[in-house]
């Protein structure tokens, strides 16, 4: 039998990537397709190199669950939020390696089972197994950034003028979008007159006296597929210990 390695490692890879995006979307998290096409990347070398004289022993289930972590490792990251997607795509992977094993469509319905699977995670599930993040693209002036949202169904924010919810982003964010300082975040009366455009949306937190933050509306706003103008308001501070997100979004756009 005539083994082709470059169709093999294409085949590995794109299947792959269908599961890491997959997995991404059914935990709720937003696409990383380029850590993703490097993780797929890795697993397709993987598939092939169990091929080789010799190495046919990287093929057991050890070295396979080895090669799936450093995997998930590589397209979600190394901390605690991660495991449960590395875990979902350690499941996902070990299903589609059974399906592999009993089915009877050969590489083409292993193919076929992984886009199943990731259009499963995609257009069924929504991401409602797990905390729906969404990325955002800020613009203001020059200054551009990409955060990472969580969707709060309990941030009922708006902004007083115009009713609509407010995007509120963090102390490290807003610096770099803004230029404005930690000082002036803590101050929001103070230096209302810092940049053209600013105002201040009144808020109230669990557990603390509520307040005033600084505002702008801005133009060209994007958070997950919707685009628009938006109003987003600094907290002078982070939003807690959670790496994966630096801003924060009520359950209505």
């Amino acid at each position: 039998m005539v083994v082709y390695l470059d169709i093999l490692l294409f085949l590995n890879f794109f299947v792959d990537f269908l599961l890491l995006l997959g997995t991404n979307r059914l935990a709720g998290y937003p696409s990383r397709k380029g850590r993703a096409a490097l993780s797929a990347a890795l697993g397709g070398v993987y598939g092939i190199t169990t091929l080789l004289p010799g190495f046919s022993f990287l093929g057991n289930t050890l070295w396979r669950t080895v090669c799936l972590l450093f995997m998930g490792i590589i397209a979600f990251g190394f901390h605690k939020n991660a495991v449960r997607r590395i875990l979902l795509f350690y499941l996902l992977s070990m299903a589609l390696g059974g399906v592999a094993m009993g089915g009877s469509g050969g590489i083409w319905g292993i193919v076929g089972a992984a886009m199943a699977v990731a259009a499963l995670c995609i257009f069924g599930f929504r991401g409602k197994l797990g905390k729906e993040f969404l990325p955002v693209e800020l613009t203001y002036g020059e200054n551009k950034i990409k955060l990472t949202a969580l969707r709060d169904t309990g941030n009922s924010l708006r902004d007083p003028i115009t009713g609509e919810s407010v995007l509120i982003i963090g102390l490290g964010a807003a610096k770099r979008l803004t230029g404005l300082t930690e000082k002036e975040l803590y101050d929001p009366v103070g230096a209302i007159g810092k940049l053209p455009g600013l105002r201040l949306v009144p808020y109230r937190a669990v557990g603390k006296e509520g307040g005033m933050l600084l505002a702008l509306r801005l133009q060209n706003v994007r958070i997950g597929t919707w685009r628009g103008t938006k109003t987003v308001a600094f907290a002078p501070e982070g939003l807690g210990e959670n790496t994966e997100y630096q801003a924060l979004t009520g359950g209505v756009l």
